[in-house]
C-alpha cells in the first residue's frame, strides 16, 4: 500500500491554490500559541477592536491553568484572498501522539525556533515527524526581541538539525523568518525590527505548495481528529485526500475492525477562523468536519460508495508509562463523585481511546481495575485531572514503565534527558541520577553561568525526578526528555530512604493528634480533615510505616498547668500536587481521585491485612 507521500505524487491531480494547510510544530514554550494569536489578530478574523485576550487557542480550562497546549486544534486566517488552515500542535513530549496523528492533514509546517535557547530535545522529534511525511518546512526564529538571543547562532543549529533528519535533498533548502510572537511582527531581517506579520505571511504562500487532489476522484477523507457536539453527535475531522464531500450523501466508512459500513454526511463544515462555517460541499485539499458518521475512530477513512479504499491508517509510537485506574475501594467512596462504578469507569475509559490515540486500555484479573497505558506521567496525570473534573470517583497507582520481552529478556524504555541548570545544583542532581541508572553523554557551559548536561536514563529512573529537580534547583532549571529505545533492563534503582505515617483508626483529624504525628514526621493533611484506616496523612525519614492515631484527643483531667494558657501550633501542612502525589507513592499504596480532593492511601486499608501481604511476600522470596 502506498504512503500518503507517495500517493501525493503518483495520482493524476490538480492544486487547490486558494488553500494552505499549515502544521505549526515546535518545542514546549517556544511560542507557538503566541504566534497562532498574532496570525489570528492580523488575519481578518475578528472584528475591529474586539477584544480576544491571549492563548485564543488554548480552550481547555488545564491548558490555561498550565500554560501548555494539550490537544492538536484547527483554525483559518485569510490572506490575499487565499484560505491558510492552521493546525496548532502540543510541544510536550508526552503529547507528540497529537502531533502524529494530524501531520497527514498539513502540507507544510512552521517550525518554531527559540532564538535564546535553539533547538530543542522535542523540535528534533516533531520535525522528524514532519519531514518523514513529506511536509514542506518554513522555519520561524522566534523571541528576536529578548535581549540575549541569538539568532545567527540559532540557524546554525538549525541547519545541522536538518542536515541529520532530511530525508530528501530538497528538504535542506528552507525559508527563515525572524518574528517575535509576543510583540507581533516579523521580518526577514533579524536587526530590523518588523510591524506586522506579513513577511511571514508571504513566506507561508510562497514557500509553503498547495494541497495536491483530484476533485473528480472517488472520495477519500481520513480521520485524524474527533470532536463531539451535543447537539449533533459525534464530529469526524480530517483532510479530504481525493474527490469530493457534499451534504446529505452516503458514504462509506472504512475500519481496521468491522470493514466497511454505509452512514450519511448530515453536515458539513470547513474552518473560518475560529468558527466552523455549514457548507453544502467540500473538495480535495480542504480540511472539513463532518457529522453524521457514527463509530468513528481516528484513522479510518470516509470513502465513495462506488470505489471504498482505504487510506493508510495513523501509525502512532507506543506508550512507554503504565497506571492501573480502579474502582475505589476507600470508606468515602460515593460521598464527593458521582461516577463510581466500573461500568462507568470502563466507558470513560473507552471515549478516551477514540480522541486519545497514543493511550491504551487493557483489563485486568479484576473487573474492577484497568491498566492505562501513555506517553508519559504528564499525558496520564492529565487524564486523572480531566476524569475527576467530570465528576469520576476513582484510584490510581504509581506509574510504571511499560516493558517487552523481546529475545527472551525484558526490555524497558530508555530515554534522553536534556538539563539546564546552575553549576551549584549539578552535584545534587548528579548523585540523584547516577542511582537511578542514568549514563552521562555530554556536558557543557555557556556563557551565562549555565550547565547543559545530556543523560541516557531508563524510563522507570526518570519516574518521580521532576519534584526532586523542582526542590532542588528551587525552580532555577529546564528539563526535558524523549523516548528514545528498548533495551534490555539491567540494574536496581537506588530507593530513597524513608517511610509513611498511616492513620489507625476512622474519624476526624484533630490538632492533639496531628501533634503526636509532627512529632514523627511532616503531616499531609489540616485539622478537621476525615480520615480513615489505611490512609496516608504524613511521611518520615525512617525505613517503613509507622501507625498513628490523628483521631486522638487529649485526655480532660481537672489537674492545672503553668503552661496551660501556652498554645501550641502545627507546623505548616506539605501540600501536594496531583503529579507529585502520584510521584510519591510506592507500589503498595494509592492516589484516590474525587471531584473534590485527592487522598494517599495503602492498597490493603487493614493493619492486619497488611501485616500478612508482607508476611506472605517474605515467604514468597524465601
Amino acid at each position: 500500500m502506498l504512503s500518503y507521500v507517495e500517493r501525493k505524487f503518483t495520482l493524476k491531480s490538480t492544486t487547490n491554490n486558494d488553500i494552505r494547510n499549515l502544521a505549526i510544530i515546535a518545542h514546549v514554550d517556544h511560542g507557538k500559541t503566541t504566534l497562532v494569536d498574532a496570525l489570528l489578530k492580523q488575519g481578518q478574523v475578528f472584528r475591529a477592536h474586539q477584544q480576544v485576550g491571549e492563548l485564543i487557542m488554548d480552550t481547555n480550562p488545564l491548558e490555561r491553568e498550565r500554560g501548555i497546549t494539550i490537544l492538536a486544534k484547527n483554525a483559518s486566517v485569510s490572506y490575499k484572498d487565499v484560505r491558510i488552515n492552521i493546525i496548532d500542535t502540543p510541544g510536550h513530549a508526552d503529547f507528540s501522539g497529537e502531533v502524529e496523528r494530524i501531520m497527514n492533514m498539513a502540507d507544510g509546517c512552521l517550525l518554531l525556533v527559540d532564538a535564546v535557547d535553539g533547538p530543542m530535545p522535542q523540535t528534533t522529534y516533531v520535525l522528524r515527524q514532519a519531514l518523514q511525511q513529506g511536509v514542506t518546512p518554513l522555519v520561524v526564529v522566534n523571541k528576536i526581541d529578548r535581549q540575549e538571543s541569538r539568532p545567527g547562532e540559532v540557524l546554525d543549529l538549525v541547519q545541522d538539525l536538518f542536515l541529520e533528519l532530511a530525508t530528501t535533498s530538497d528538504q535542506l533548502e528552507f525559508p527563515v523568518v525572524y518574528a517575535s510572537a509576543r510583540d507581533g511582527y516579523a521580518t526577514l531581517d533579524p536587526d530590523v525590527p518588523g510591524s506586522d506579520m506579513k513577511p511571514l505571511f508571504d513566506a507561508i504562500l510562497d514557500s509553503i505548495p498547495s494541497p495536491v487532489g483530484d476533485r473528480q476522484a472517488p472520495l477519500q477523507m481520513l480521520v485524524a481528529a474527533l470532536d463531539y457536539d451535543n447537539y449533533l453527535g459525534q464530529v469526524s475531522i480530517g483532510r479530504i485526500s481525493e474527490g469530493a464531500l457534499k451534504l446529505r450523501e452516503n458514504v462509506s466508512l472504512l475500519d481496521r475492525e468491522s470493514g466497511s459500513t454505509i452512514q450519511p454526511v448530515e453536515h458539513l463544515f470547513v474552518f473560518r477562523g475560529m468558527e466552523r462555517l455549514e457548507v453544502e460541499e467540500a473538495y480535495a485539499g480542504d480540511i472539513v468536519a463532518v457529522t453524521g458518521p457514527e463509530g468513528v475512530s481516528i484513522g479510518d477513512t470516509i470513502a465513495s460508495l462506488e470505489n471504498p479504499v482505504p487510506l493508510p491508517s495513523i501509525e502512532i509510537d507506543e506508550p512507554t508509562v503504565r497506571m492501573t485506574f480502579g474502582v475505589s475501594t476507600s470508606p468515602f467512596m460515593g460521598k464527593e463523585g458521582v461516577n463510581c462504578t466500573s461500568r462507568g469507569l470502563h466507558e470513560r475509559l473507552t471515549k478516551e481511546l477514540r480522541t486519545n490515540v497514543s493511550l491504551k486500555v487493557e483489563p485486568t484479573s479484576s473487573p474492577d481495575v484497568f491498566v492505562v497505558a501513555g506517553r508519559g506521567e504528564l499525558h496520564l496525570s492529565i487524564l486523572v485531572e480531566t476524569m475527576r473534573r467530570e465528576q469520576f470517583e476513582f484510584q490510581v497507582s504509581r506509574p510504571e514503565p511499560v516493558t517487552k520481552i523481546l529475545d527472551g529478556k525484558v526490555h524497558e524504555p530508555f530515554e534522553i534527558l536534556n538539563i539546564s541548570t546552575r553549576e551549584e545544583y549539578v552535584g545534587a542532581l548528579t548523585e540523584y541520577l547516577s542511582g537511578h541508572l542514568a549514563q552521562l553523554r555530554d556536558m557543557r557551559y555557556d556563557d551565562n553561568g549555565y550547565v547543559h548536561i545530556e543523560y541516557k536514563i531508563p524510563t522507570r529512573g526518570l519516574i518521580g525526578f521532576n519534584s526532586y529537580f523542582l526542590r532542588t534547583t528551587r525552580g532555577d532549571g529546564v528539563k526535558n526528555s524523549f523516548f528514545l529505545s528498548y533495551e534490555p533492563m539491567e540494574g536496581d534503582i537506588k530507593a530513597q530512604p524513608g517511610g509513611v505515617l498511616v492513620a489507625s483508626e476512622r474519624g476526624t483529624a484533630v490538632t492533639y493528634g496531628l501533634l503526636n504525628a509532627q512529632g514523627r514526621g511532616e503531616t499531609f493533611i489540616d485539622p478537621g480533615s476525615m480520615v480513615y484506616e489505611g490512609m496516608i496523612v504524613g511521611a518520615h525519614r525512617r525505613e517503613g510505616d509507622i501507625e498513628i492515631n490523628v483521631c486522638k484527643e487529649k485526655k480532660l483531667t481537672n489537674m492545672r498547668s503553668s503552661t496551660a494558657d501556652v498554645a501550641k501550633r502545627l507546623n505548616a501542612t506539605v501540600a501536594m500536587s496531583l503529579e507529585e502525589a502520584l510521584e510519591f507513592i510506592s507500589d503498595d499504596e494509592l492516589v484516590e481521585v474525587t471531584p473534590l480532593s485527592f487522598r494517599l492511601r495503602k492498597m490493603e486499608l487493614s493493619a492486619l491485612d497488611r501485616k500478612r501481604s508482607r508476611r506472605d511476600g517474605g515467604r514468597s522470596r524465601d
